[in-house]
């Protein structure tokens, strides 16, 4: 399974990402496999955040705008489909605003990396709006078989 790193989380667009709110923290979800990321909203970075998959976001909202600024992240995710790397010196600052009437979201990224990069650098995203559940996925460790899964399946509930 890829971790997605951001910006790289934004290369799952074949499934639904769904976003929960409460007033402390933004958590993003990506319904193809649940990778979840933790926006906490409105206070500082942490003076020295241990490297990890998704980095530490810290958001804020800008008017109809969530901006999230990201550092922190681990040198193992990569930033496009091409398999860019990056290093663990990456900023990313993501701008976050509904478009059309609501019916699309929009996402601007602006990612800085001097040790991978000459200057920082912006792309933009735009997801349809989908009104689905979210769907339960079983991933299985260490599948040897591609489509034959022979994963174990109860007859009868086990409680």
């Amino acid at each position: 399974m890829d971790r997605g790193g951001v910006p790289g989380f934004a290369l799952f667009g074949v499934r639904p990402v769904y976003f929960l709110q409460t007033p402390k923290e933004v958590v993003i979800i990506y319904s193809g496999d649940a990778q979840v990321r933790h926006v906490y909203l409105d206070v500082p970075h942490s003076e020295h955040p241990a490297p990890s998959w998704y980095g530490e976001s810290i958001g804020h909202y800008e008017g109809d705008t969530l901006v999230v600024d990201t550092i922190g992240q681990n040198d193992k995710t990569v930033l496009d489909n091409y398999r860019t790397p990056h290093s663990t010196k990456i900023h990313v600052v993501e701008r976050w605003k509904m478009i059309e009437e609501g019916q699309k979201l929009q996402v601007t990224y602006t990612v800085d990396d001097p040790d991978a990069f000459n200057a920082p650098w912006s792309a933009i995203r735009t997801y349809r709006r989908a009104q689905q559940p979210m769907a339960e996925e079983v991933c299985a460790e260490n599948n040897q078989h591609l489509f034959n899964y022979h994963m174990p399946v109860a007859d009868k509930p086990d409680f």
